[in-house]
């Protein structure tokens, strides 16, 4: 069993991520495979996440992916929330998540008054307009009135997203504005097949691992939405077939990472300004190792907000934010920023201005 300081547990976890270590890709979809998915309520903080793991990208970069690539993919998978993913593994992933996350919606479709025969309603005239080509939810809304569908309130985005975890659509091209579109899935994703079953658990609990390890079975449970029952298995599967190995961390020695995993990080000094609602702070269940308990509240400020936050060598040390010039406002909890050279804060600074405006 490997043992690891929180230290070297934190710049491991730092460096799986792509956050840390210097281990920066130079393409949209390269950092998406490597971090595996990031989470995308918010679109420009999504974006600007991959930045953080990449060299050289820019926001129309990550549009492109989105949009004339098919690289990516933006839907509702862990948790039912908006994530991006690799355009090839959105598939199996939609079949190893939906149905959980269906079941769950059934009531909420019941309050909104769309039983059996209003949801194949639905189902049919997004299918028949998305034939014509990407549509935005507003459009499609129109389309279900016609129809006679009572298109009010939250009703037009329920049936779009029940469209999505059926298979029929996803999320298309942006519109200039900033808008999303939704297109048929089988024009827009690629025909790959992927696991199913355990072994599609497995396959996402090794690339979760690879991508955020060291970790618990208990953080990608919940960061999955499987839960413990499901995953226990796998765990255990992966062990026995030595594509993982378990670590200590501290006292506790729950944690797994892949049997290839970095060894001998040090800290560098390395600097990150991380997006809101960031992968980091999100993909697991015990936050100690990344930020500071006397500085929860500063990240996490309630009201399911979290902060974008500045990170060096996997802990976060500050938070910023962009005011009404678009300026960044820094502000560290401490002024010397754990030792950080002005010169890498100042080179982050610069990236993200150059990110968004290229």
């Amino acid at each position: 069993m490997r043992e690891l300081g929180p230290s070297q547990a934190r710049l491991l976890r730092a460096w799986s991520q792509g956050v840390g270590g210097d281990r920066r890709a130079t393409s949209v979809p390269a950092v998406l495979e490597r971090c595996l998915a990031v989470q995308a309520q918010d679109l420009r903080a999504a974006a600007l996440g991959l930045r953080a793991r990449g060299s050289g990208l820019t926001e129309a970069d990550v549009h492109l992916a989105l949009g004339a690539e098919h690289s990516l993919v933006r839907g509702w998978f862990m948790r039912g929330t908006l994530y991006l993913v690799p355009a090839g593994d959105a598939g199996w992933l939609r079949e190893l998540l939906a149905p959980q996350l269906l079941r769950r919606s059934e009531r909420r479709y019941r309050e909104l008054g769309l039983g059996p025969a209003e949801l194949a309603l639905g189902e049919r005239v997004i299918t028949e307009a998305l034939a014509g080509g990407p549509l935005t939810r507003d459009e499609l809304a129109a389309r279900m009135t016609e129809a006679g569908l009572n298109a009010s309130g939250q009703v037009p985005f329920h049936l779009v997203r029940r469209s999505a975890l059926l298979g029929t659509a996803c999320f298309g091209p942006i519109q200039e504005d900033g808008s999303a579109t939704y297109v048929l899935a089988d024009d827009w994703l690629p025909a790959s097949a992927g696991p199913t079953g355990a072994d599609a658990v497995g396959e996402l609990l090794h690339r979760y691992l690879a991508a955020h390890g060291p970790a618990t079975a208990a953080d990608f449970a919940t960061w999955s939405g499987l839960g413990l029952p499901a995953v226990r298995p796998a765990w255990k599967e992966l062990l026995k077939g030595g594509l993982i190995e378990p670590c200590r961390v501290g006292d506790l020695d729950a944690y797994a990472l892949p049997a290839d995993a970095s060894e001998g990080l040090e800290p560098v000094g390395d600097v990150r300004l991380l997006p809101a609602y960031d992968n980091y702070l999100l993909g697991f269940t015990d936050r100690r190792l990344s930020v500071e308990p006397e500085h929860e509240r500063a990240v996490w400020s309630g009201g399911g907000q979290i902060s974008p936050t500045i990170v060096v060598d996997g802990l976060v040390r500050g938070v910023w934010r962009r005011d009404r010039t678009r300026a960044v406002a820094l502000e560290p909890f401490d002024a010397g920023l754990g030792g950080v050279a002005a010169d890498a804060l100042d080179a982050e600074l610069r990236d993200i201005s150059r990110f968004l405006a290229a």
